[in-house]
């Protein structure tokens, strides 16, 4: 899991979406209580915003170079599933970053 060092290299910022309280958004809690901790601590200087939503659905969004967006939604997934969705938009962001 080495890609997880490398968030702040290939992306710019990370938003987390969930609802606090409910079913549809327990997993994207629960991934954010198990993993939000280790991927700050590998990338300290990184912008990972949880910010309160209330009934909304959970996302995760990826911010890259010259302001493109990537989301993905998380309901019905579950924590490995949103782990990997994570991979997936960090390594998505690497070309992005050769070029620099």
């Amino acid at each position: 899991m080495a890609w997880r060092s490398q968030l702040s290299r290939n992306l710019k910022e990370l938003r987390i979406l969930f609802c606090q309280t409910s079913p549809s958004s327990a997993s994207a809690r629960s991934f954010v209580e198990q993993n939000y901790k280790d991927l700050k601590t590998l990338n300290p200087k990184f912008p990972i915003l949880i910010p309160e939503c209330r009934g909304i659905e959970p996302q995760i969004w990826a911010r890259y170079d010259m302001g493109v967006e990537r989301g993905i939604r998380l309901e019905g997934l579950t924590e490995p599933q949103i782990l990997k969705a994570l991979e997936d938009l960090a390594k998505a962001g690497f070309p992005y970053i050769q070029l620099s």
